[in-house]
């Protein structure tokens, strides 16, 4: 965040703005609390390009048609391990919820299970649900199509790929370990977020597409691309992640993404899909916690580097960020307040301030 932020704002607070301006916009005030509820988990876990910040365009697209606010979520259990989830075209934290619980109920049945999903949307940070069967004491995997394209395939010019991302999450002794990543170096969201905020962006990020030089000024995004992880590879996951989410649930992919960012009406067919693993069928939980609690202790006192002052885990800082932000409240930056503010006029409700 930018060093000039407001007072940290208590999650209660953000969580009722996030329901009644959904509300006022047509949501159902039950599907309401599920997205106030997942987007503040986003906000308060460190995720601050996927949780408030998103309310205005989740608004406009509400008021403009491009989410169904009452859907029909149906779930096809096309075999003992495996269901296909239509959300509908539904908020996806609606569908991915959905999509959660149903995978873990399956793989309590048989073990494992892979839920494809398609017709969501949006659905705030991967983590979110590679979580949920974790703290259910499952092996949680989850991935999905990214709403807008931003990266090209490695070499490559056009935009083709999206973020495309990937969440894995297990128990530990200490609450789910979760590794919550975009295949690019940093989210599209995280770049909104720094061009709202007049920051720059850090060279490696974005690249000209004409130029091929840096892009750090976050306002002169559409003039270029978001650069993969890792080169090569960053950019041979998002295919594959992204052929495995899109079109194995008849989902979008590569040139039929709709961006959501620019277009508030249509359909997007979002694709995800989502992998839960019952542990209990290998070995007892409390078993494989205390192998996973030994291993990241052994992880985190290995030797370091020089110049290197702690080794961290995955979702180590993600922990502590949700502890903090419980006691002391979420930091919003000034520009993102103004934003929420004038939102809550124009819907005529209270604005943060007053909650």
């Amino acid at each position: 965040m930018n060093d000039a932020v407001s007072a940290r704002v208590p999650i209660a607070a953000i969580r009722s703005l996030i329901e009644d301006s959904l509300e006022r916009a047509g949501l159902p005030r039950e599907g309401a609390a599920v997205c106030g509820r997942l987007m503040g988990e986003a906000d308060l876990t460190g995720a601050d390009a996927h949780g408030v910040f998103r309310l205005p365009q989740y608004v406009r697209r509400l008021k403009a048609g491009g989410f169904n606010p009452k859907p029909n979520i149906t779930v096809n259990r096309s075999a003992p391990a495996t269901a296909l989830v239509d959300g509908d075209n539904a908020m996806g934290h609606l569908v991915m919820s959905r999509a959660a619980e149903t995978a873990i109920a399956i793989a309590r049945e048989s073990g494992v299970s892979w839920v494809g999903v398609r017709r969501s949307n949006h659905a705030g940070p991967a983590g979110l649900y590679a979580e949920m069967p974790a703290a259910a004491g499952m092996i949680g995997i989850y991935a999905a199509v990214a709403n807008a394209n931003h990266m090209a395939v490695w070499g490559g010019a056009d935009p083709l790929l999206g973020t495309n991302p990937l969440a894995i999450g297990v128990p530990s002794g200490e609450g789910p370990m979760v590794l919550d990543m975009a295949t690019t170096v940093v989210s599209y969201g995280t770049v909104k977020n720094y061009a709202l905020q007049g920051k720059p962006l850090q060279p490696g990020w974005m690249v000209n597409t004409a130029t091929g030089a840096d892009i750090v000024d976050a306002k002169r995004a559409a003039e270029g691309l978001l650069l993969p992880i890792g080169g090569y590879k960053g950019s041979g996951l998002a295919v594959m992640l992204g052929l495995i989410a899109g079109p194995l649930n008849r989902a979008v992919f590569g040139r039929d993404v709709v961006d959501f960012n620019a277009d508030d009406a249509s359909e997007t067919n979002t694709g995800h899909f989502m992998l839960a693993l019952d542990i209990a069928r290998f070995l007892p939980l409390d078993d494989y916690k205390a192998e996973v609690d030994r291993h990241v202790r052994e992880l985190k006192a290995s030797k370091r580097l020089p110049g290197v002052d702690e080794i961290r885990m995955p979702g180590e800082r993600r922990l502590a960020c949700r502890d903090d932000r419980l006691r002391n409240g979420v930091p919003l930056a000034p520009a993102l307040v103004a934003q929420l503010d004038k939102l809550a006029a124009e819907l005529g409700i209270k604005p943060l301030a007053m909650r």
